[in-house]
């Protein structure tokens, strides 16, 4: 029979939780020396039962935190089950496939580490941590490039006993850090994860001392089963039924494509199946998601459309099975590559969303800028090494039901910072000339779309070469009931100068350049949501005066003219009189 928790008891125990989880990433951004972490926060935490069910998490990239608890079922079940785990050890893996399907890490650069946690000698809890780190080998520094199998995407490692009983093993580190480039770097950030950990558990040590190891574990039941019931109750209120959707990847023809991924979404009760049969089968490039990060987008999207208070944990997850055959592109197998498998994780989030928009429009979003990357790799003229400068380049993302879409971010399951351009410029041999919203790419709709951005550099290191990834230009994103969509993207090279040239496709092999060349990324914008012609004019105004809109866009397709002296209302051409 389950313990009554007293409710007040229980929500300072999830809020406790919640904060020992946000102290994990707090501690790994503040010592950590690569910028994807401590400017771009690329790391997230997860405090877990003793079977691997989430507990709580802390607010960051979705596509890691819905993996941590994923993986530390795979190491339970096939490496370390609870009874092999004792007090000061520390588990590492970074492989996709440790355990021989894809339930483990989102890909090798990402290193997750698992504490055990004990209170009075009995295992009562994980803390878990995965951090993105600069460079782990590979064929291309930062494992860039157009790769086509997991063996070029830099050193694997199954899971491991990187500390037992509280000693670190050096050989271990020492294989790990011979197969970097960055040396003294990834010997920072790995054992700055591995301390993040550990000192979580003392945290948690401290609940079970103050309320009692009977009252903290029936508080994780409670919080596990009240997140189940209220995740179930808003799914029900989705009307039965069978939706299907389809989405293109690589979509400028890019490697053969495009690619596409289809859905059938199955909602009964309150229970949701996601059916992939139809999808493409996986491709000879980095672009093919474990089966791991694909239930992470799903996980994201129902999170999306259900109940923000409803707190994370395991039960959001249980109203949900996904049927993902495979040897696809949302179910890679070895030897597949993964590293860009973010390309088919943010269309996940697309194509989740374009189902349900069949049965409830009103809780969905317009498609947004999906998966960006631009990373240039450089020669140092003063160190003389090989390093990476860039970052998850932000877009639009898509407008609701009500509100526009937000400008210039990271979007869905990314969800990383923008690191500052004097950031980048003091670590990296580059040059900013231009940040700026992109006037004009948003979608339009009664809600529009959020705008992208224009990003431009100039390199001053040697031997330069550009890794770019773009989704989203040939297929633009999607606007829902009567919106636009968003425009696309496209990458200059010397835009203005002599040379300038546009990038054939959005993604590819890395680029060669020369010093001095620019780059400049024009990325998508959002797509928008309801009838262009019902948004209200004073937005149009607003929209203008702030450049997000062109005069001449805001008259075309929003029926509304406007004086270029005076940015004034002039009159409302092509509008119903009820609309004007």
């Amino acid at each position: 029979m389950k313990q009554p928790v007293d409710p007040v008891t229980l929500e300072i125990v999830r809020n406790g939780l919640k904060a020992v989880a946000q102290r994990i990433t707090r501690r790994m951004i503040r010592s950590a020396n690569s910028f994807i972490v401590k400017e771009m926060e690329d790391c997230s935490a997860s405090i877990l039962d003793v079977n691997g069910q989430l507990l709580a998490e802390e607010a960051g990239p979705p596509i890691q935190l819905n993996t941590v608890g994923i993986c530390l079922k795979t190491v339970l079940e096939q490496y370390f089950p609870p009874d092999a785990w004792a007090p000061g050890d520390v588990v590492i893996t970074n492989d996709p496939y440790a355990g021989g399907e894809s339930m483990a890490a989102t890909h090798t650069n990402d290193y997750l580490a698992f504490h055990p946690i004990f209170h009075e000698g009995r295992l009562v809890a994980f803390s878990g941590l995965m951090v993105h780190h600069f460079d782990i080998g590979g064929m291309n520094m930062g494992t860039r490039g157009w790769g086509v199998e997991i063996y070029q995407e830099g050193l694997r490692i199954p899971p491991l006993k990187i500390v037992e009983g509280g000693v670190l093993d050096r050989k271990l580190l020492e294989v790990i850090l011979t197969n970097t480039r960055t040396r003294e770097m990834l010997e920072n950030d790995l054992t700055s994860q591995i301390a993040s950990v550990q000192v979580a558990g003392q945290d948690v040590t401290d609940l079970f001392r103050k309320y009692g190891a009977a009252t903290m574990h029936a508080c994780f039941t409670e919080l596990i089963d009240y997140a189940e019931r209220r995740t179930r109750e808003e799914i029900a209120k989705i009307p039965d039924g069978t939706w299907r959707h389809e989405e293109p990847i690589l979509d400028d023809g890019a490697k053969g494509g495009p690619y596409w991924l289809r859905l059938a979404l199955t909602k009964q009760g309150s229970d949701i199946v996601l059916d992939f049969t139809g999808t493409d089968a996986q491709v000879a490039g980095p672009v093919n998601s474990p089966l791991a990060t694909t239930l992470a987008a799903v996980y994201y999207v129902l999170r999306c459309v259900t109940d923000a208070s409803i707190p994370a944990s395991e039960g959001c997850k249980k109203p949900v099975r996904v049927i993902a055959p495979p040897g696809t592109l949302v179910n890679a197998r070895s030897p597949a590559a993964v590293y860009q498998r973010m390309i088919v994780c943010h269309t996940i989030v697309d194509l989740v969303m374009g189902a349900l928009a069949q049965a409830i429009p009103e809780r969905v979003m317009a498609d947004s800028c999906g998966c960006l990357y631009n990373y240039t790799i450089v020669m140092d003229p003063d160190s003389g090494r090989r390093t990476v400068f860039g970052e998850v380049v932000p877009g639009g993302i898509g407008a609701t039901s009500r509100a526009d879409g937000i400008n210039v971010v990271a979007c869905h399951v990314t969800n990383c910072h923008i690191p500052p351009i004097e950031a980048m410029e003091m670590e990296s041999p580059v040059r900013y000339l231009r940040r700026e919203f992109r006037s004009d790419s948003a979608g339009a709709g009664r809600f529009r779309g959020g705008v992208g951005q224009v990003l431009s550099y100039r390199i001053l290191g040697k031997d330069p070469g550009l890794q770019h990834t773009s989704q989203k230009s040939v297929s633009r994103p999607q606007g829902v009931t009567g919106g636009l969509p968003g425009d696309g993207g496209r990458w200059v090279i010397n835009e203005g100068e002599p040379g300038e040239h546009t990038l054939e496709y959005a993604i590819g092999d890395i680029e060669p350049l020369e010093t001095g060349d620019t780059v400049t990324h024009y990325t998508p914008g959002g797509g928008g949501y309801g009838d262009p012609l019902s948004r209200d004019p004073a937005a149009v105004v607003a929209d203008v005066r702030s450049g997000m809109v062109s005069i001449d866009q805001a008259e075309r397709l929003y029926g509304v003219s406007i004086d270029p002296n005076t940015l004034s209302i002039r009159g409302f051409p092509g509008r119903p009189a009820a609309a004007a």
